[in-house]
Formats: structure tokens, sequence, C-alpha cells
């Protein structure tokens, strides 16, 4: 697995540092396999819209995915390519503010669909339905779109409930099931999604298979997930979607911090520092998960083992512990490595606590560069 690269001591701190040459080895993967596979892939933007990359994106991908009006815009101005708009309700607000920078939309219930779709047809734009396979493959019920009473997708018994001349229109499917999973996984859902919603695959021409495929992740079996989208199209005769977020970023990316303090609890050290798991890399405590940080090892490998916290107020701001070869220090730098993906799109202001700037290396020319610092105004600006 290449390591992203970055001078800490190159940038300030705390600061997100995705490193480009590691960003293309993803791009051109994914590309491979829509190459092989004759499929289109998206950058889902609900997991990395950093986009003073997107013209490199653009080089290799189809377009974005989009699920506000916000991320439609900002993948329409900065990349320019096909933009998948879908949300699990649109307003006829939202949609309007959506449709100049949509090319395909996307509904999450009949509701919708009967409300709003004549809207996004009139507008020209490629419209398709959400539905749920009632097949679940993610262990965390916060990640499974598929979980019981789920919000996401019309089921087949609403579908069956309906006038099948409701969806004369319905140009698309789309359906979600995965999160950072392998093509097992997509083969099982396949099997599923066919056998709820075969009536429906027989009379689009668009099947979007959603997020959460790992392509990027050493180990993936990227010919399993050729051969799965290649013998779909050939059994439906479909154009086939894929929109993953995190496998276009993965391993691409770190957070560079500093230490600020050091506390002796009297059960161990505590490093307090000047990132947080709360506020700028909340899947520490959603998933929850402990991110690697380089140098270090698990508690006890080496001598010096201390407690990683953050910078709020809230006690549960705690990254992890972690066994360094010596002491940490206050002043040090640390690098948490795979920072790019649900981070930069998801992190607050709480607290008051600085947003991390947002920087790139490129290895190639050995140019760093601070693309976005943050400040108080950052702060206020959203609380007025």
């Amino acid at each position: 697995m290449r390591q992203a690269q970055v001078d800490p001591d190159a940038v300030p701190s705390p600061c997100y540092v995705v490193d480009l040459a590691a960003l293309e080895d993803n791009l051109r993967l994914l590309h491979e396999v829509q190459a092989r596979a004759g499929c289109k892939i998206l950058l889902a933007l609900k997991g990395f819209a950093m986009w003073s990359t997107f013209p490199l994106v653009a080089r290799y991908l189809a377009g974005a995915a989009a699920s506000s009006p916000h991320e439609a815009r900002l993948a329409r101005e900065h990349m320019g390519k096909e933009v998948h708009v879908y949300a699990p309700a649109f307003s006829e607000a939202s949609l309007r503010a959506s449709l100049p920078h949509a090319t395909h939309v996307v509904f999450n219930s009949l509701g919708q669909w009967a409300h709003l779709g004549p809207l996004a047809r009139a507008a020209g734009r490629s419209v398709g339905l959400r539905v749920n396979p009632e097949h679940s493959e993610v262990t965390v019920p916060l990640y499974d779109p598929c979980a019981p009473r789920s919000r996401l997708g019309v089921t087949r018994a609403a579908l069956d409930a309906a006038n099948p001349s409701d969806l004369d229109g319905v140009e698309g499917l789309h359906f979600h099931t995965l999160c950072e999973l392998g093509a097992d996984a997509l083969v099982r859902t396949l099997a599923a999604v066919e056998a709820r919603f075969a009536d429906l695959l027989a009379r689009v021409r668009w099947v979007n298979f959603g997020g959460g495929h790992h392509i990027t992740r050493p180990g993936y079996d990227v010919d399993a997930l050729v051969q799965a989208i290649r013998s779909f199209r050939a059994r439906w005769d479909v154009e086939v979607i894929l929109e993953p977020g995190e496998a276009v970023a993965l391993h691409t990316g770190v957070l560079v911090a500093t230490v600020l303090d050091v506390l002796d609890t009297g059960e161990g050290p505590v490093a307090i520092l000047d990132t947080s798991a709360s506020a700028h890399m909340p899947d520490v405590l959603e998933m929850p998960y402990r991110p690697e940080v380089r140098g270090a090892g698990e508690p006890g490998s080496t001598p010096h083992t201390v407690r990683l916290g953050g910078a709020t107020c809230l006690a549960g701001d705690v990254i992890g512990d972690y066994a360094f070869p010596a002491p940490v220090r206050p002043g040090q730098r640390l690098v948490f490595e795979d920072m790019a993906h649900y981070t930069m799109v998801k992190n607050t202001t709480f607290n008051g606590v600085a947003l991390p700037a947002i920087a790139t290396f490129d290895p190639r020319t050995g140019a760093t560069t601070v693309h976005r610092a943050f400040g108080y105004e950052d702060y206020a600006g959203r609380l007025s």
C-alpha cells in the first residue's frame, strides 16, 4: 500500500494534506475499471469534496454524485461533467436550485416522484428512482442503508401497491447497500436486486449501483467487480453507474496535528492535540475506529503508551491509545493516516476550534500548496 507523502513541518497545524500522486493512482485504477467494465464511475461528494483536485478527478471519472444543491453546484462549477443528484427528500426549492447543475435526478419515494418528477423531466433531466433491496451487507447499523425501517429507497411492497403506469417516465434505478465492502458483497446485492425488481430492470436504461465499493483498497477483487458489471449489463441491456466516495480518496491524505500538552492522569499520560476527533475526524467516534498514527503502534508495543485527546471540551473527544518509541512532547507534530475522506466534508467548528487548513503535496515536484486556511470569520459567519 502506497503511503501518502507529506512534510509535517511544511504545513500549518492542524492541516489536511492530500498527496496528488496517490490520488492519481486511485483515479487511474477507477478509470481502468470504467474501461474494462464499460461503466461510469462518479465521485460521491459526500465522501470527498476537495474541489481544488476536481480538474484531476475530471481527467479520469465521468462526473460527480451530489446530494444537495450546494454539492451539485460545486461539481458543475469545478468539474464540469455529469452531475447525478439524489436526496432523501427534495423541497421544490431545493430541486429547482439543483436542476441547473444536474444531468440526472434520483427520487427517493413514489410520493416525491409523483410530486416533483414532472419538474425534473420538464427540465430535460434523466430521472430515476431509488429502490431498497432490503438486503443488508453492512454490519454497523448507522451505515446500513437497508436496515429495518430504512428511510432510503422504495420497497417492493410499496411498488406493488402502486399502479404500474405511475412509473412511466422513470429512466433509471438507484440502490445502495455497501460501506467499505468488496465485490463479493456487490454480487450478493445484485442477486437481491434482480430477484425483487426484475420488472423495473427490464424497462429502464441505466442502473446506479451506489457507493461503498472499496475498489482501491489493497486486495479488492477488481476482476470480480468487472465481471459482475459486465454480466449485469449483458443481462439487462442497461448503462451501469457506480458512485464511490471513499475509494477515490482512500490512502491519499493525512491530517497533521501538534501536541499542545501532556497530562499525567495517574493512569497513564494523555496528550492534548490541536485537532479533534469530534470536530475534525468525526468517523473516529461515529464508526467508531482508531486511525493509524505514523510512527506509532498498538498500546504496549513500544515503551511509551499515551492517549491522544482532542482540543474540545467534549469528555469523549478521544482519538485513541498509541505506543511511541519515545515520550510524546509538547510541540511534536503527529501525522494521522488516511484522513482525506469523510473529514473535510464532515468537520465542524464545535467549541470554536479552528478548522484544519487544506493542502496538497505533489511528490513529483516537491511542491506543497496550502489551498485554504480558516479563521474567526469562518466560525462567526455561520452563527450570526
